[in-house]
């Protein structure tokens, strides 16, 4: 798929990195299977992994081409806020989409988030877990119980106008996606959650597409038992700022 004039591309797909060497090559191939005759491009923005995730990059650049898989490292561990932003500084496309790179985010859902935005106009489409048709596969009864737990207490005491509030795998128009980065100030886990809530505050139009989260085949989860506690602080910062 040729870019348009100027070198623009239509999506641009951010994938945030770190010790993914065992997944990206998979992700990459899959974005490429399902988005066959879409204009897009994919940033991969590595933060510095010491497992050669960038050397698998450098191959697939081979492979895909530079243009449309392209390499913007960083240093080392920065935050999942800065890690987008540092995409959005190298994107092309007027449609942004963010997405894990541990496969938990298949990209056979990508379709259904272009049509979705085409369909409607949404400046967001947000995946969720929370609605037919939508689930969660790999995790034990606890974290299931765990994650609609916390969800359930976001929507009674924030209203966000979305399912899915911890959810990262959205598609933004892009001026709205540097406008809600602008405006936050979490990090980690409860940066999904302020994106969305401050996106219903600032009255964008969201739409929502089921999915099924799947729990990373390879490598180690990046959540842990401080994440509760930071989610539970970031609710009361968001109850009290929005």
């Amino acid at each position: 798929m040729e870019a348009a004039a100027g070198g623009k591309r239509a999506y641009s797909i951010i994938v945030p990195t770190y010790n993914e060497r065992l997944n990206v090559a998979l992700i990459v191939y899959l974005i490429f299977k399902h988005l066959p005759d879409v204009n897009f491009e994919i940033i991969i923005v590595d933060d510095g992994s010491p497992d050669g995730t960038q050397d698998i990059v450098k191959q697939l650049q081979e492979v895909y081409g530079e243009d449309r898989v392209l390499l913007r490292a960083r240093p080392r561990k920065l935050g999942l806020g800065t890690a987008y932003l540092h995409g959005l500084k190298h994107a092309s496309g007027e449609f942004v989409v963010i997405m894990d790179a541990d496969l938990s985010h298949h990209p056979k859902y990508l379709p259904s988030f272009i049509r979705k935005q085409k369909e409607t106009g949404a400046d967001v489409v947000t995946g969720t877990r929370y609605v037919k048709n939508g689930g969660v596969h790999g995790w034990n009864l606890m974290r299931k119980l765990t994650s609609r737990g916390a969800n359930v207490l976001a929507q009674t005491l924030l209203q966000p106008g979305a399912s899915d509030l911890t959810g990262s795998f959205r598609l933004y128009k892009r001026d709205v996606l540097e406008d809600l980065i602008s405006s936050c100030v979490s990090k980690g886990y409860v940066f999904q959650m302020e994106m969305i809530v401050r996106a219903t505050r600032k009255g964008y139009h969201i739409e929502e597409v089921p999915i099924t989260f799947v729990d990373r085949v390879f490598g180690i989860s990046k959540l842990g038992g401080s994440e509760i506690v930071e989610y539970l602080k970031g609710l009361v910062y968001l109850l009290l700022t929005t």
